[in-house]
């Protein structure tokens, strides 16, 4: 049978159906979010008073460290710790892995922020930011539904995870004040401190992360792996959309008036964020390919190094600018541009396997999709 009418022949579920209900219509209900708080916000116009009446650490109010730990906290919970060794076995993958995820996407990000976003600083910084947040939380949609390596991808995530609680304030002060200083570029009126970025990564990545640890250690051990991951983790799931939507609505609850004002804006957030996603995922694949790995880890590959962590992105955006800084706004915009293009890309995905990995979409040689 010739490649191209085997391609034909393997059936692929479509994609927006495998989702869940809440998964399927994110950006609806990212959208939504939006208008619920430019309504709260003109609704009561003191509620920035209110909300900072009570405040922790990192000079966040209670209400919105709140949000932000629910929003993580579901996220880190998924992840498989104990995977962390296998992934030695493939250290092509691994290495590739984490010079695409730690040197080449905060890289694409900060040189699409400069070139496309050089008069607005504050956006600039939050979507450097975006960059600088790898993925460890939808990846793992994206990756099952493209028929990506599970395994592979929940290791990933995991050293994602660690990696970022000891490198992101080291990394976000040198991509926002040391390269700029470097290559000329201006940070006037950027203040930046590494030890307040680290202490904002400390809380809402250290904290959360503990906790999800912690659960799935402690779950696994009382009811065992099948119970944890198929009745416990889809009720803890939907917490941490329901943790970003709260954040959203209370941050355009403090922001409408400048977002009502500059539509534009968001738009000019928007076109980084795409060239972005295109340029890390099209190129990451490639280089699987280039590297001779499989069709499953090289959609792993993909997938992990194009996707951000806006949940954290946004908690740091906010801890260390203020819950009204432009910085948080542009990490709000991730996630609704995010959504949309991964799924486009997860079809993308599967045309790729049909078409130059045809044997290993043969049913029983290589997995279904």
């Amino acid at each position: 049978m010739t490649d191209a009418r085997l391609a034909k022949t393997v059936p692929v579920a479509p994609v927006i159906g495998r989702l869940s209900f809440l998964d399927r219509f994110l950006p609806v209900w990212i959208i939504a979010a939006m208008v619920v708080g430019i309504g709260l916000g003109r609704a009561i116009p003191s509620l920035n008073t209110h909300l900072n009446a009570i405040q922790v650490t990192s000079g966040t109010s209670l209400p919105i460290f709140i949000g932000l730990l629910v929003m993580m906290y579901p996220v880190l919970a998924k992840v498989r710790y104990d995977k962390l060794g296998s992934v030695t076995r493939d250290r092509r993958m691994l290495v590739t892995s984490l010079v695409l995820n730690w040197v080449i996407g905060p890289a694409v990000m900060f040189a699409l922020a400069w070139l496309l976003l050089p008069d607005l600083p504050t956006y600039r910084t939050g979507l450097i930011i975006v960059g600088l947040a790898r993925c460890i939380a939808m990846v793992l949609i994206w990756n099952d539904l493209s028929g990506g390596d599970r395994e592979a991808a929940a290791v990933l995530v995991a050293i994602n995870s660690l990696f970022q609680v000891v490198a992101f304030a080291l990394l976000g002060y040198f991509y926002l004040k040391v390269l700029p200083g470097w290559l000329g570029l201006s940070t006037v009126g950027l203040h930046l401190s590494v030890g307040k970025i680290a202490e904002t990564v400390a809380i809402f990545l250290g904290v959360p992360l503990v906790a999800g640890f912690l659960t799935r250690t402690f779950g696994e051990r009382a009811r065992g792996r099948e119970w944890y991951e198929t009745k416990l983790l889809p009720r803890l799931g939907p917490f941490a959309l329901y943790g970003l939507l709260y954040t959203i609505v209370i941050l355009f609850a403090l922001q409408g008036h400048t977002i009502t004002s500059r539509p534009a804006d968001v738009a000019r957030i928007a076109l980084p964020l795409l060239g972005y996603f295109a340029i890390m995922w099209f190129g990451s694949f490639a280089l699987g390919r280039a590297l001779g790995l499989p069709y499953e880890r090289t959609a792993t590959l993909a997938f992990t190094a194009a996707g951000n962590n806006f949940e954290l992105a946004i908690a740091v955006a906010i801890g260390v600018f203020g819950v009204t800084s432009g910085e948080a706004l542009a990490g709000v915009v991730g996630p609704l541009i995010e959504v949309p293009v991964l799924v486009a890309l997860v079809y993308v995905s599967l045309w790729a396997r049909r078409r130059y990995y045809p044997a290993e979409a043969q049913p029983g040689l290589g997995g279904t999709t």
